[in-house]
């Protein structure tokens, strides 16, 4: 991500005002959801060996618009704020996410191998709990290993921010209120930040990484980091810094953010796991908090322009469908070398995401055309049934099955 890319920008005639303190809506955070989609495109083509820190900003990112929507809601939404908070997100994440797998799994089984479809039927239940990253830990999979054989492997890290969706919200319902409420945001953040980061530093030591990696408790630091940067004593820091200074500023976290993407060799960075994580998540949130409380800076016209802008606004849907395209597409294209084969999953995924933005996310989003009314809820369950139905009618097949032809061994 994710996501991960998860509060894309609505087309310019749904904007309005964000619930977080009055703030409008910011496009240069959809250009920086777009750098971190680019980022994680290319790692997962193999093109780019740090580009999966670009999930970390992912979840900096989401950590500080739902922080600040909820804040915001905590001020002046009354006892159904969560509620209503929970709705949404559902809402703007689910539908999508259904497409997807309803798509993805017929895919796999005419196109894709054995082990593929034996791993994604066996995920499936999982993936509708939005707890696949506890799936594949308490399974032993390793991520940087076997990721190949799973279709919804990415997913981890949409489980990872729905759970956070889930408690953090509780959390601000029980911490924002009264005379010394910011105060308590910011501590408990804070506190949050160090238990999350001594918990990476301690299971990262491990020599599969994939349980540092992939807990939701570990990677809590990223999404916290952004709580923290949308709390009020951190953004009136923020908004205090000149232009010119925020320039500066800006140019320094963006080169080192840049830096990282380039210069990690995956999960084999010796200093990963003993804070290079935590660093990158403490730049995102640093660029994403002076970009957001400082107008006027060059980051902020550059990271909102155009394409980046868009990539963020595609960015859920992509980041759901680029990891099965991958699988599906890229060994059938290795007679177009590396870059031509990444250049062509690249296409078919963006014109998937797209699709399922146009078609799928902004019409249940804004409740418009065919989802108008009870229109949307009744789609929606129809595709959760044609899922439920794909995972019991589709054979599971036995393990090794595909792997050895018997008559060979006659």
């Amino acid at each position: 991500m994710s996501v991960l890319p998860l509060a894309s920008t609505a087309p310019p005639r749904h904007r309005a005002p964000r619930p977080d303190g009055g703030r409008a809506h910011i496009a240069a955070l959809d250009g920086l959801r777009g750098f971190a989609v680019a980022a994680v495109l290319l790692f997962h083509a193999r093109q780019l060996s740090g580009g999966f820190l670009g999930v970390d900003l992912f979840f900096v990112l989401s950590g500080y618009l739902i922080t600040g929507l909820l804040l915001g809601a905590a001020q002046s939404g009354g006892p159904g704020a969560l509620a209503r908070f929970w709705i949404r997100r559902v809402r703007r994440l689910f539908p999508a996410l259904v497409v997807v797998v309803v798509v993805t799994v017929p895919l796999v089984w005419a196109l894709g191998t054995v082990e593929q479809l034996r791993f994604a039927l066996g995920d499936l239940p999982w993936v509708a709990v939005q707890a696949v990253n506890w799936h594949y830990i308490a399974d032993g999979t390793g991520y940087w290993n076997a990721s190949d054989t799973r279709v919804f492997a990415h997913l981890w890290s949409i489980g990872v921010e729905w759970q956070f969706y889930l408690v953090w919200p509780l959390v601000l319902a029980a911490v924002a209120r009264g005379r010394h409420a910011r105060r308590a945001v910011v501590a408990v953040a804070g506190a949050g930040v160090l238990v999350s980061l001594a918990l990476t530093v301690t299971l990262g030591a491990a020599v599969d990484t994939t349980r540092a990696y992939e807990g939701t408790d570990t990677r809590a630091a990223a999404l916290l980091l952004g709580a923290l940067a949308a709390t009020a004593p951190v953004r009136s820091l923020t908004a205090a810094i000149p232009r010119r200074a925020a320039d500066a500023l800006c140019l320094l976290l963006a080169a080192g953010l840049a830096a990282a993407w380039v210069a990690t060799d995956g999960e084999k960075a010796p200093l990963l796991f003993k804070g290079g994580l935590f660093l990158h998540s403490v730049a995102a949130a640093l660029l994403i908090v002076v970009i957001a409380q400082v107008p006027g800076t060059r980051a902020a016209r550059l990271v909102g322009s155009l394409l980046p802008r868009r990539l963020g606004e595609w960015s859920y849907s992509l980041y759901l469908w680029h990891w099965p395209v991958y699988l599906v597409l890229l060994p059938r294209l290795s007679g177009l070398g590396g870059w031509g084969a990444t250049a062509v999953a690249i296409g078919v995924s963006l014109a998937a995401a797209a699709t399922t933005k146009r078609f799928v996310e902004d019409p249940v989003r804004f409740r418009s055309g065919w989802a108008r009314g009870r229109r949307g809820p009744v789609v929606v369950a129809v595709l959760v049934l044609a899922t439920v139905a794909l995972w019991l009618l589709i054979p599971v097949p036995a393990p090794g099955a595909g792997t050895v032809d018997v008559n060979q061994l006659r």
